[in-house]
C-alpha cells in the first residue's frame, strides 16, 4: 500500500493538471458528450451552460465565507495558541497524520463545512511543528474524512423531511432506516478504522518528503500601533477591540436564540457566522482583524474563479439529460440485488461531473429511486448507496477541496495521489458491505 501511494502520488504530481485546467477540460468533455449523446444542439449546450453558471452564485458566497472566517479565526492570537498546544500531541509524522484524520472525521461528520476548515487549519499546524511530516500528505488526511456521510448529509436528510420532493412517490423515509440504520453505521466505523489505519502506517521516503512552506506574511499581520495618547480619533477606533466585541455579540445572540429554538442544527449558514463571532472576539483590535482578513482572503480564489464554471457544467448535465443516460445505462446491468452497489458507482461517477450532492440527488434521484421500485431493490440501501457514491468520487474531484487547499496554500495535485489511493480503500469496504446486505 505504502508503494502503491507513492507511486500514485508521483504519476498524480506530474501529470494531473492545475484544478483550473482540470475544469476547462471537463466541461468541454461535457460538452462533446451531450452533443454525442443527447438530442441537445450547440446552440442548446450553450444556453444550458450558461443558464446553470449562476446557479451557485450563493452557494460559491457562502463557502467562500466559511473558508474566509475560518482562516481568519486560526489566524488569532488565542486560535494559534491553542492550536500549538493540540500539535504537541503526536511525536511522529504518522501520529500526526492519523490525528488529523480523526480530528477531521469528526468534524466532518458534525458539518462538512466545519470539517473542511478545521482539518486545514490543523493540518497546517501539524506542518509547522512536526519534524520530518511529509506536508502534502497531512492536508490528504484532512481532506481525506470529507467522504464520512453525518447529520449534515443533504440526502437521507432531505428524504426525511416533510413534503420533499418525492414525497408522493416515497413518502418519508426516515433517518433511522438510512444513515442511522445498523448496516450504515458499521460503514462509517469501518471507514473510520480504515482512515486511522492508512495514516498510522503510511510512510512517505525522506527523499520525498515536502515541508511545510508558510503562505501567510506574518509581519502583514503585526499592525503598528501608536502611542494612545497620539492617537487620533479615527485611530483609536480602527485600534479598538471593544468595536470587535461589540459586533460579535449581535451573531452570539442569534446562534443562542438559533440553537434554542431549533436545537443542533448546524448549516452552513450557522457555520460561518460561528467562525466569525469567534474571529472577532479572537483578534486584539479591528486593524489586526482586517489584516488577517486581508492575507486570509486569497485563499478564496479557487472557489470563486471555479464554482461557476462547475455549475455551468451541472447545468449541461441536467439540462441537456446525460445524466439519465448515464444513469440508465447502469441501471440496464441491475438486479435488485445488485441495485445499490449499482447506485453507489453511477453515483460516483455523476458526482465527477455535478459535485454538489443536493443538486445530483434532485435530478438523479428520481431516476434511481423509480429504478429501484421496479425491480424489487431495498430504497433506503439505495438512498445511502447514492449518498456514499456522492461523497466517494470526491476524493478525485477538487471542487469539494478547494476551501481546504485554499488554507494550506497547497495545488490539487499535491494530494491527489494519497487520494486516489483513499478511494480505492473505501470504494472496496463501500461496495462488499452493500454486496453483503444483498447476500443477507
Amino acid at each position: 500500500m505504502n508503494a502503491l501511494a507513492n507511486v500514485t502520488s508521483r504519476v498524480v504530481q506530474r501529470y494531473l493538471p492545475d484544478a483550473f485546467v482540470l475544469a476547462i477540460l471537463l466541461t468541454f468533455l461535457v460538452v462533446l458528450a451531450a452533443l454525442g449523446l443527447t438530442d441537445s444542439t450547440p446552440v442548446d449546450v450553450v444556453n444550458y451552460w450558461g443558464e446553470g453558471f449562476s446557479k451557485l452564485f450563493v452557494f460559491g458566497m457562502q463557502m467562500a465565507l466559511v473558508l474566509l472566517t475560518g482562516f481568519v479565526l486560526a489566524l488569532s492570537p488565542v486560535v494559534e495558541k491553542m492550536l500549538d498546544k493540540l500539535t504537541d500531541i503526536p511525536n511522529t509524522p504518522n501520529q500526526a497524520y492519523a490525528l488529523t484524520a480523526v480530528i477531521s472525521f469528526i468534524c466532518c461528520y458534525l458539518n462538512w463545512g466545519l470539517g473542511l476548515v478545521v482539518g486545514a487549519l490543523v493540518a497546517r499546524e501539524m506542518g509547522k511543528k512536526v519534524k520530518g511530516l511529509h506536508f502534502p500528505l497531512v492536508v490528504a488526511a484532512a481532506y481525506s474524512a470529507e467522504i464520512v456521510r453525518g447529520p449534515s448529509s443533504s440526502i437521507p436528510v432531505v428524504m426525511a423531511t416533510p413534503d420533499h420532493f418525492m414525497y408522493e412517490e416515497f413518502g418519508i423515509i426516515p433517518v433511522t432506516e438510512t444513515l442511522y440504520s445498523w448496516w450504515n453505521i458499521v460503514v462509517t466505523l469501518l471507514i473510520f478504522a480504515a482512515i486511522v489505519a492508512f495514516y498510522a502506517f503510511i510512510k512517505v521516503p525522506q527523499a520525498q518528503v515536502v515541508g511545510f512552506v508558510e503562505t501567510v506574511d506574518e509581519k502583514a499581520l503585526e499592525v503598528d500601533e501608536p502611542d494612545k495618547s497620539e492617537m487620533s480619533f479615527a485611530e483609536r477606533l480602527d485600534n479598538s477591540r471593544v468595536l470587535l466585541i461589540l459586533l460579535a455579540l449581535l451573531p452570539l445572540a442569534y446562534l443562542v436564540l438559533h440553537f434554542a429554538d431549533n436545537g443542533f442544527d448546524i448549516n452552513l449558514n450557522t457555520v460561518i457566522l460561528l467562525f466569525l463571532t469567534l474571529a472577532l472576539f479572537a483578534h486584539r483590535s479591528v486593524n489586526h482583524f482586517l489584516a488577517a482578513v486581508q492575507e486570509a482572503i486569497t485563499s478564496t480564489r479557487g472557489i470563486i474563479l471555479q464554482f461557476p464554471i462547475y455549475a455551468g457544467v451541472a447545468g449541461i448535465m441536467s439540462n441537456s439529460g446525460l445524466v439519465e443516460v448515464f444513469s440508465n445505462a447502469f441501471i440496464g446491468i441491475a438486479n435488485s440485488a445488485t441495485f445499490p452497489v449499482i447506485t453507489f458507482l453511477v453515483a460516483g461517477l455523476v458526482n465527477i461531473f455535478i459535485p454538489s450532492g443536493g443538486g445530483q440527488w434532485a435530478i438523479q434521484g428520481p431516476v434511481m429511486l423509480e429504478a429501484a421500485q421496479a425491480i424489487g431493490a431495498d430504497i433506503p440501501q439505495t438512498i445511502m448507496a447514492f449518498a456514499w457514491g456522492d461523497s466517494w468520487t470526491n476524493q478525485i474531484q477538487p471542487f469539494w477541496a478547494l476551501p481546504l487547499l485554499g488554507v494550506a496554500g497547497l495545488n490539487a495535485r499535491s494530494i491527489m495521489g494519497y487520494c486516489l489511493v483513499w478511494l480505492f480503500i473505501t470504494g472496496v469496504i463501500i461496495a462488499a458491505t452493500f454486496t453483503l446486505l444483498a447476500v443477507l
